[in-house]
């Protein structure tokens, strides 16, 4: 190989590493020291902005930004976010996650509104049976939240989450993780 052909495929390395240093530079987080010594709701912005730019297109990672703007008031912020999900062809789990937020905010005819999307588009998921029973029992529908989680019950009898959802439910304890 002639000297300038190895000076441009040095020329062409070098330039390609710096290209990739500068994008990992773009997708990394502020750090700690952004965050240590601001006000906790300034910090909590800052490192909610960076969690946001680090989620990219991750339907959950997105819908879990969202939650945390939704659930601090920032409704306008969250709605925007979980648009983004919605917009680029959701799957039912995303439906079901951003039911729970709504849950999780006390707006039950809105989670409503998701599950029964989540309910459409995954039609026989019987994890997401048993957690949309779970919630139709926690708010009072009882009959509907027992039809669910006996559909789920039915095609995996077996499946422990199934009957402790329905306990959380039953028993009033929020749904764990």
């Amino acid at each position: 190989m002639k000297r300038s052909g190895t000076l441009a495929v040095a020329v062409g390395c070098l330039a390609l590493g710096a290209g990739v240093a500068l994008m990992a530079k773009s997708v990394t987080g502020p750090g700690i020291e952004a965050l240590r010594g601001v006000p906790a709701k300034d910090a909590g912005m800052i490192a909610l902005q960076a969690a946001e730019k680090l989620a990219g297109k991750g339907s959950w990672e997105l819908i879990s930004v969202g939650r945390v703007y939704y659930l601090t008031g920032d409704k306008t912020t969250g709605e925007a976010i979980f648009g983004r999900v919605i917009n680029a062809k959701p799957e039912g789990s995303d439906w079901q996650r951003i039911g729970e937020v709504y849950a999780e905010a006390g707006e039950n005819a809105k989670a409503q509104d998701a599950f029964d999307k989540m309910l459409s588009v995954s039609p026989k998921d019987d994890t997401g049976w048993s957690e949309v029973g779970a919630f139709y029992i926690r708010t009072g529908q009882r009959e509907k939240g027992e039809e669910l989680t006996a559909k789920a019950l039915a095609k995996n009898p077996d499946d422990y989450g199934h009957y402790l959802r329905a306990a959380e439910a039953y028993l009033g304890v929020r749904p764990g993780r």
